[in-house]
């Protein structure tokens, strides 16, 4: 077993530069409490004798309408819950730290961004799109991927996605493409998914989400954990040097463990057996000491360059391929602490695109402009009022002075007479600070911008297919496959069969082969591409490896979850072989069994096999042990256990005896991925050579005949 790092005290891994950093924070964080060793009050500091019974008139009188204890308790608890998210509603985050790698002071002046000594404290949330917040976590969706920086200059929140681009290009279609989008109003049903009519049917009459419906179909949709996810920015930002030169910059996020995704079997058995699958998963690997990691990397373009593509950098439906403008890595983001309170931190936190800081400025992407409105209403629609910027867990770490006052859940007292500026009755503070390489106030970009008040779309946004084409190509045969897979699903769940057919003719647009295969599974006639599409434009880059989660795959089996299946009898000295082998490489083994218990001398099973099925685990190995092994082998769920493993492609160890609920299985022989021998040193080896790629996707076609 996996032994658990201890976290810091603090809650971030130590470093010499961040012990000020550290003692700063945990300076103003003074709202953080502990009940350890304290007594109950109630809010107002007032001791509690007796918690346990209302004050009433006599033992089996009435209760008395003076009982300030019960009345505040009551209340409290008749107000917890606030307004759900509309969309982005159920979620996960975590404490953490950004470092820079090195001074960005050529891009930018963000204070954030020069000091690779420095370490900037973040909460980040993850969050799925659709569904409720009791929807489950593994449902096929779009991920939220939401950091907030706590910078010296300011809170900076960079309010993103996994996927890079999005569904429309202009925020006024917002709210249509969330109705259509959320479960149907009739039934409030589905929940947490996409495949039903009225999704369908506004997106096949929006050409412009073609690019990103595709993306939703492939197995971006469906991560195998919050960690192994890339982020996105998705719109065009700027970065702002000292000296006033503005570039434009697209942020991605990469996780430094590299990406994966679940199979949809998977995914649908999740969501039934451990719907909070994801956010346990996050949860653990912070306790276990597996701080999550991404890089933060930037794509840079020069100003002059902005009309150089053969898309528009304003279009949020576009990406910009690596092949033209390559990823410059420029920091690292860690989450090391997880929440005291789900609902003051996790629920409670507020993101809005508007929160920037110097060194940063927007573009006129018709979509982020829309959003820069929408979030901070939609804050103070569901925390209460405009003073969402007092809960702790949005309070920046810079100070905060100006003439705004009162409103609802106002917490600062502040002093003096003067609640406007500029004043002379108290002495003219707080005062502009006029803006400057470095702690200097913020300075809008000047940009020149003329031309007539009119609703209408750049003919530069007309392009719907080219680079939905383009992610088309860079998927490997396997994704692609997956990506047939879903629209094959999703479509047959929509009940009018026009919209099927219009649907099909825009994935011809994107390629015709795509469209032919979706339409054989849904027993509907191939269509043709429509002959304006290629009119509309196409992209100078045909093929992006980038794109693929299979195809840049890094081989690692660090932090990856096996379960060793032993029963009564079982060989404790394989057991302990794999345990000893897989620690080594960062990976977590767990003991499963058909019951709680001591399968074999000095081990305990972790877990029972009904509890924790196969899809919780990266890997397979059966433990040796003749008496283990004949247990096993007659039992229905254990066959049943190691047969889905191989449904799903993942690697199958055998040491010993334990080969012998492999043949139990029928699982099929000297296959890649499974590794047999009575000599625990090599069945490990080639095993965890074989997780290491995360999948073995040569078994996939003779996979899909196993009955699991």
């Amino acid at each position: 077993m996996a032994t658990k790092k201890q976290p810091p005290a603090t809650g971030v891994a130590p470093s010499p530069s961040h012990i000020n950093t550290n003692q700063k924070v945990e300076a103003l964080e003074t709202f953080r409490a502990d009940a350890t060793n304290q007594a109950l009050t109630t809010n107002q500091g007032v001791k509690i004798a007796d918690n346990q019974n209302t004050l009433r008139a006599g033992e089996r009188g009435p209760s008395l309408l003076e009982d300030f204890i019960m009345r505040e308790k009551i209340t409290h608890f008749d107000h917890e819950r606030i307004p759900e998210r509309i969309v982005h509603a159920r979620g996960s985050a975590a404490h953490g730290v950004f470092k820079v790698y090195e001074s960005q002071a050529e891009l930018t002046k963000a204070a954030f961004l020069q000091d690779p000594s420095k370490e900037t404290p973040v909460y980040v949330r993850f969050s799925t799109v659709q569904g409720s917040r009791g929807s489950a976590d593994t449902v096929r969706d779009v991920r939220g991927f939401a950091v907030k920086f706590y910078t010296e200059e300011g809170n900076f929140d960079l309010v993103g996605n996994n996927m890079p681009v999005f569904f429309i290009q202009d925020a006024i279609k917002f709210p249509d493409f969330v109705h259509a989008v959320k479960p149907e109003p009739h039934n409030e049903m589905p929940q947490g998914a996409s495949a039903h009519d009225t999704f369908w049917d506004f997106v096949s009459l929006v050409p412009e989400s073609a690019h990103m419906v595709l993306w939703t179909m492939s197995d971006r949709a469906i991560p195998r954990s919050l960690r192994t996810m890339e982020g996105f920015g998705i719109h065009t930002f700027r970065f702002v040097n000292a000296q006033g030169k503005g570039r434009f910059v697209k942020f991605h996020w990469r996780p430094t463990i590299g990406s994966a995704s679940l199979l949809w079997d998977e995914a649908q058995k999740l969501a039934g057996k451990d719907s909070d699958f994801h956010r346990r998963d996050l949860w653990e690997a912070i306790d276990n000491g597996d701080y999550p990691e991404w890089e933060l990397g930037v794509q840079i373009v020069e100003e002059e360059d902005e009309h150089k593509f053969d898309f528009d950098l304003l279009d949020p439906t576009k990406i910009i391929p690596e092949e033209l403008v390559p990823l410059k890595m420029i920091g690292k983001l860690t989450l090391n602490r997880n929440p005291d309170n789900f609902f003051a931190e996790t629920e409670q936190v507020a993101f809005c695109p508007g929160h920037i800081v110097p060194g940063l400025d927007f573009t006129n992407d018709p979509l982020l402009q829309g959003r820069l409105f929408s979030y901070t209403d939609t804050q103070i629609s569901r925390l209460g009022g405009p003073n969402f910027h007092e809960i702790p867990i949005n309070r920046p770490l810079a100070p905060l002075h100006n003439g705004q006052r009162d409103a609802m859940h106002r917490q600062t007292i502040d002093k003096g007479q003067a609640s406007y500026e500029p004043n002379s009755i108290d002495g003219g503070w707080p005062k502009e600070t006029a803006p400057a390489a470095a702690g200097g106030g913020f300075e809008s970009y000047t940009e020149r911008v003329e031309g007539s008040k009119i609703r209408v779309r750049s003919p530069s946004f007309k392009d719907h297919y080219s680079q939905a084409t383009l992610f088309w190509n860079s998927m490997t045969d396997p994704e692609k496959d997956h990506i047939v897979g879903a629209y094959s699903f999703e479509l047959s769940k929509v009940e009018r069969k026009p919209i099927r057919e219009r649907q099909l003719g825009i994935l011809a647009n994107i390629d015709e082969t795509l469209a032919a295969r979706v339409a054989e599974n849904l027993g509907l006639p191939a269509p043709k591409k429509n002959a304006d599409a290629d009119e509309l434009g196409k992209s100078s880059v045909t093929e992006s490896p980038a794109l693929s989660i299979i195809a840049k795959a890094k081989p690692s089996v660090k932090t990856r979850k096996v379960a060793i299946l032993a029963a009564p009898g079982a060989d404790a000295a394989s057991i302990k072989a794999a345990q000893d082998a897989l620690k080594a490489e960062g990976a977590h083994a767990k003991v499963i069994s058909p019951t709680l218990g001591s399968p074999a001398q000095g081990i305990e099973a972790d877990a029972t096999i009904l509890g924790m099925p196969s899809i919780m685990f990266d890997g397979v190995i059966v433990a040796g042990g003749k008496d283990s092994a004949k247990t096993l082998s007659e039992s229905g769920d254990a066959r049943h256990f190691v047969l889905e493993a191989f449904k799903h492609l993942k690697a199958i160890g055998a040491i010993g005896d334990g080969e012998d609920v492999l043949a139990a299985a029928h699982l099929p022989s000297g296959e890649e991925g499974v590794a047999v021998g009575s000599d625990a040193k090599t069945v490990l080896k080639s095993f965890i050579e074989a997780m290491s790629k995360h999948r073995v996707w040569s078994r996939a076609q003779k996979a899909e005949s196993v009955p699991a």
